[in-house]
C-alpha cells in the first residue's frame, strides 16, 4: 500500500515538475552588493512541536525536524554575521477564528512560541519577530497609514534577496512569497529584488486520506505531494525555488 501511494504521488509530481534554481551562496549574494536577509515563517509550537495542538504533528515528523534543522543553522550564521532576519509567529486571539482551521496559535498557549531550538532570537539584536494573525504575514505587516512593516524592514536594509524558510510550505510560505512578490512587481518593496524559497528549509503538514475521511469538513493533504505543490505555485508566482544554500 505504501509503495503505490509513493508511486502516485510522483506520477502526479511528473505532471507538474519545476527545475530547481542554481544554490544560492550567501556570501557570494552578499560580496556582490546583494544583500541577503532571512525570513522565518511560523517555527512555532503549534505547527512543529508534538502534540502541542490541533494543527501540531502527532508523532515525530523527518521534513519539520529538517526545516528547524536547517531554519536553525541558517540562523545562526546571519547572526553570526550580523545580518537581518524577520521572524513571523502565528498568533491569534481566542475570541477571532482563522476559518476553515480549528483554533490554533492562541495568545498565552504556548503554541505561539517560537520552537525551543529557535527561542534565542527572541533576544538576537538581529531579528526582528512579528506576530501575526492571519495566514499571509506580508498583509498583516500593512499598517493603518498604508505603509508596511516588512517593506520597511527591505528598506532598512537594502536587501536584494529574501531567503525564506518556514511551514506550511503551500499556506503561509506561499501566501507570504507571493504577496512579496506581487509588491516588488509593482516597486512596493524597493530595493527587493528576488524571493528565494529553501526547499529544506521548509515543511507542511500530513493528513492523510483516510484520517480526512472521519473529520469533518477535513481536506486531505498528502504532505510531500503539497509541499512539492506549495513550491511549484510559488515557482509559478516568480520565486526561485533552490534545494542548496551555501554559507560561503
Amino acid at each position: 500500500m505504501e509503495v503505490e501511494k509513493n508511486e502516485a504521488v510522483d506520477l502526479l509530481k511528473s505532471e507538474i515538475p519545476f527545475e530547481w534554481d542554481p544554490e544560492l551562496v550567501l556570501t557570494r549574494e552578499v560580496e556582490a552588493g546583494r544583500p541577503v536577509g532571512l525570513v522565518l515563517v511560523d517555527e512555532v509550537n503549534g505547527f512543529c512541536t508534538v502534540g502541542a495542538g490541533n494543527l501540531a504533528p502527532t508523532q515525530p515528523n523527518k521534513q519539520i525536524e529538517k526545516m528547524i534543522q536547517e531554519s536553525n543553522k541558517l540562523a545562526k550564521f546571519f547572526s553570526d554575521k550580523g545580518w537581518p532576519m524577520f521572524v513571523f509567529l502565528d498568533t491569534h486571539f481566542p475570541d477571532k477564528p482563522e476559518p476553515p482551521y480549528p483554533p490554533h496559535c492562541i495568545i498565552g498557549s504556548g503554541e505561539e512560541n517560537l520552537v525551543p531550538e529557535l527561542e534565542w532570537l527572541e533576544k538576537d539584536p538581529n531579528a526582528t519577530l512579528k506576530r501575526k494573525h492571519c495566514i499571509d504575514g506580508f498583509l498583516f505587516c500593512t499598517k493603518e497609514d498604508g505603509s508596511n512593516a516588512f517593506a520597511d524592514w527591505v528598506n532598512k536594509f537594502q536587501i536584494k534577496t529574501v531567503l525564506v524558510l518556514g511551514i506550511c510550505t503551500d499556506i503561509c510560505v506561499l501566501d507570504f512569497a507571493s504577496s512579496a512578490l506581487s509588491a516588488r512587481n509593482v516597486e512596493r518593496v524597493p530595493p527587493l529584488e528576488d524571493v528565494v524559497i529553501y526547499s529544506e528549509g521548509c515543511a507542511t503538514y500530513n493528513l492523510p486520506v483516510h484520517v480526512a475521511r472521519n473529520i469533518e469538513g477535513a481536506l486531505a493533504h498528502p504532505q510531500e505531494l503539497m509541499h512539492h505543490m506549495g513550491l511549484y505555485m510559488a515557482k509559478g508566482r516568480g520565486a526561485k525555488i533552490v534545494n542548496s544554500v551555501s554559507l560561503i
